[in-house]
Parts: C-alpha cells; sequence; structure tokens
C-alpha cells in the first residue's frame, strides 16, 4: 500500500514509499529479495526514527501465531508478529508464564526485544534477555535460524539486533510455571528514604516501580508486585518505608481513573493480570505523550536521582509522570544492560515536542557523570560520538551487520548515525 503512516504517538511520520504486510515467510523473503532498502515496523510504539525505512516498511500483524510449546525445555517459539498481550493469554491457559513483561501488553514480542525494552524487578533482566531461539531472513531472502545454545556470543549481538540483521520471523523464549502475584500501591514515600534504603525498597518486590512528577520532596506512588507460592497470603502494611498504602486503585497520573490499570489492592491474580501497568482488553492512552528514558548503572542509583530532582523545576511543567525501574545485567552486547544491573529514568512527556526537544540536551548532562545510555526507541538529544562511547561491544556489532547486510539493505539514517558513524 502506499505509505503516510504515522507511529503510535503521531509524533513521527514514516518516510517510507510503501508498506508491506506478508501473510507468509516465502512472501517476506520475496519482498525483501526485491527490496533495495527495507525494514520491519513493530507495533509503531518506538517515539523516532529507529524503525522507518528510506525504501520499505514491513508489518508482520499476520504473522502473528504461536508455532509450539516445548513443555519439556520450558520454550515457546512464536511468530514475528505477536503481541505480548496475544501470547501471554496463550501461556497462561496452557499454565506458563513469561519471566516478565513491559508496562504495556500491547507491543510485539518481535519489536519489543530487538529494543531492549523492559519491565523492572532487581533479578529481572530485559525481554530480550528470554530469547533462546530466533529466526530471520537475510538480505538475500535467506532463512536464518540462530540459537543460544548453538551461536553463543554471536546469539547475544543479535538479540537486540535493532532491525539491523533482517526480518525477525519467528523467536524462541525462555518460559516459567505460571504464577500468581499481588499488587499494591503505596503514596508519597519521602526521597530521604530512597538515599539511605533504595535496595532493600527495590528487593523487596519481584517487581518494584517507582512514580513521581519531580514536584515534591516524595515519590507519588510505588506499585509494589509480589509473587505468592500457591495458597501463600501476604498481609498489606499500613505504612511501608515511610507510604501510606492506597485506599483504591491507582492510575500512575494521580487524577486519571484507574480503570485501565491492572488490579491491585492486594488482590491475587495471575502473572500476565498484574505484570503490566495496564489491561491487556484497555488501549491505556490515545498517545497524547512523547516518552524518554535513560538507563543508568544501579551504583549511580541515588546520585542519578538526585541530579534529576535539582533540575526539577525544568521538568515537572513538561512531565505527566515519570517512572523508576530496575533491570538486571545481562550479556546482550547492543542492551543498555550489557554487564551492569541498571536503574531506568522514564518520562512521560506532555505531548509539546520543541519544549521536549529543548530539555532533553539539559536533562543529558545532568545524567552524563553517570554514563547514562538513552532507550534505543524514545526520545534523547545525545550526540552519536558519547552514545556510541557507552558500549563496549560497539564495533563487533558492526562486524555483525556488515556480515549479515554487507550492503545495508537493512540500515537507515538511525543505523548510520548512532551506530554505524556514517552520518
Amino acid at each position: 500500500m502506499i505509505m503516510k503512516q504515522w507511529n503510535w504517538a503521531q509524533n513521527y511520520e514514516y518516510t517510507a514509499a510503501r508498506l508491506h504486510e506478508p501473510k507468509t515467510i516465502d512472501d517476506v523473503r520475496e519482498l525483501i529479495k526485491n527490496s533495495e532498502k527495507i525494514r520491519a515496523l513493530g507495533t509503531r510504539h518506538s517515539f523516532n526514527s529507529i524503525a522507518d525505512s528510506p525504501g520499505e516498511l514491513v508489518s508482520l500483524r499476520h504473522l502473528d501465531r504461536v508455532i509450539s510449546l516445548d513443555r519439556e525445555r520450558l520454550t515457546v517459539t512464536v511468530e514475528g508478529g505477536i503481541r505480548y498481550g496475544q501470547l501471554c493469554q496463550y501461556l497462561h491457559r496452557e499454565g506458563f508464564a513469561l519471566h516478565n513483561l513491559a508496562s504495556l501488553p500491547h507491543i510485539s514480542v518481535a519489536g519489543a526485544c530487538a529494543t531492549a525494552t523492559h519491565g523492572s524487578g532487581d533479578k529481572n533482566g530485559n525481554l530480550a534477555t528470554a530469547v533462546s531461539g530466533m529466526q530471520l531472513v537475510t538480505a538475500e531472502g535467506e532463512v536464518v535460524v540462530l540459537s543460544r545454545e548453538l551461536d553463543g556470543d554471536r546469539f547475544m549481538g543479535m538479540v537486540v539486533g535493532l532491525g539491523g540483521f533482517g526480518i525477525v520471523t519467528q523467536l524462541t523464549l525462555d518460559i516459567l510455571p505460571g504464577f500468581e502475584l499481588r499488587q499494591d500501591v503505596y503514596e508519597n514515600m519521602p526521597l530521604p528514604e530512597l538515599e539511605s534504603r533504595f535496595d532493600e525498597i527495590t528487593s523487596n518486590g519481584y517487581s518494584v516501580s517507582l512514580f513521581t512528577d519531580w514536584k515534591k520532596e516524595t515519590f507519588d506512588q510505588v506499585w509494589l508486585k509480589r509473587r505468592l507460592t500457591p495458597g501463600e497470603r501476604l498481609d498489606t502494611e499500613s505504612k511501608w518505608f515511610g507510604a501510606t498504602v492506597a485506599a483504591r486503585n491507582m492510575h500512575p497520573i494521580a487524577h486519571i481513573s484507574a480503570e485501565n490499570c491492572t488490579e491491585q489492592m492486594g488482590i491475587p491474580g495471575p502473572w500476565h493480570e498484574r505484570l503490566p501497568h495496564f489491561r491487556m482488553e484497555h488501549t491505556p492512552s490515545s498517545g497524547e505523550e512523547l516518552q524518554s528514558e535513560y538507563f543508568i548503572p544501579r551504583r549511580h542509583a541515588f546520585q542519578a536521582l538526585g541530579a534529576i530532582h535539582a533540575i526539577r523545576g525544568h521538568v515537572s511543567p513538561l512531565l505527566q509522570i515519570s517512572e523508576v525501574r530496575t533491570i538486571a545485567a545481562d550479556k546482550l552486547w547492543m542492551s543498555p544492560c550489557y554487564e551492569q544491573d541498571c536503574i531506568a529514568i522514564h518520562f512521560t512527556w506532555k505531548k509539546n515536542e520543541p519544549a521536549v526537544l529543548e530539555l532533553l540536551p539539559v536533562i543529558e548532562e545532568q545524567l552524563a557523570p553517570h554514563d547514562a545510555r538513552p532507550h534505543w526507541g524514545k526520545l534523547f538529544a545525545m550526540l552519536a560520538p558519547d552514545l556510541m562511547s557507552r558500549y563496549d561491544r560497539l564495533n563487533d556489532f558492526r562486524q555483525l551487520l556488515v556480515q549479515y547486510d554487507p550492503q545495508g539493505k537493512f540500515s537507515n539514517a538511525f543505523l548510520n548515525s548512532y551506530i554505524l558513524g556514517a552520518d
């Protein structure tokens, strides 16, 4: 079809001439063989040009099946277009689970893994750490299958591939036996609690998220998700690290209805109905927002939070809400958490792009002493040399890109600038 398409937030119009929606892998192979430039689109939840192409775009929305479930090896194999919401419902019916989920269950598995998207939890790696196998169609239209077991370090270089190796048509993910969580929300945690007890706070649950609008000396909300053993019931503490338990279901932005949010109030429920912040059956937003996010080595956690607090007068007028999460270290070359535990400071902005883009260099200057790395799919202002200097395996990644795509069929302006250093 003729291309005139926008991303989810409608702050970026794709420049590609055409959008294709193949229904088989053979269709994908033909498209790639007959294209000079081509990339996968995903679910359009990136806020920058990472998914764009100067030529063709491919949506795999018709390739969204579960291929197989291996109960003995604890893996599930899915097509590249499946969304987490679909996969979670299937796994839950079969008695299994994923180790973690992002805030939104509406995003595609392949797109989330390619950009190192994550949930929260001290012991939880980003979503891509669950990938144990992948199938992709390369620049010559060949189907290539790789696995963690057989391809080792090379595989670790390709999972967070930023769309540069080909079109990912299948992924195999590690799974767990299904489990239950309870979710409690606490309000108004004093900032000094984080200085002295940050590790204790974030290790207190399977997944912990802290929300603030940076207007006060407190974190407005803390979402505590705790895993339950069968039959276990935990008491609700009225006070928790200086915060008070919420008396009702909350939205991260307090004045918005919690109708679209996952169940709270300590009510036990299955993993896929507690790990995301938003219900799978609801669209959490119309896209009237912009997003930025920065990963900080965990050892700098409180200093980085203090750096943002110091410029809160600049941040808060443009902000809807900010979220702080923790992510475990991994071995994926282009993951911001490569070989280091991290926190992530996320900003959900009001839709005022000129003002946000003017503010981002100020934020990045504040975070520069703490080795901040931006999320690949969100808005940032960091200069390419600064970003590239933060990835120890960048040269290895470049060599792999050239090996799999010597003519740059899957390259675009984003990769040229921030990975290949060509712009």
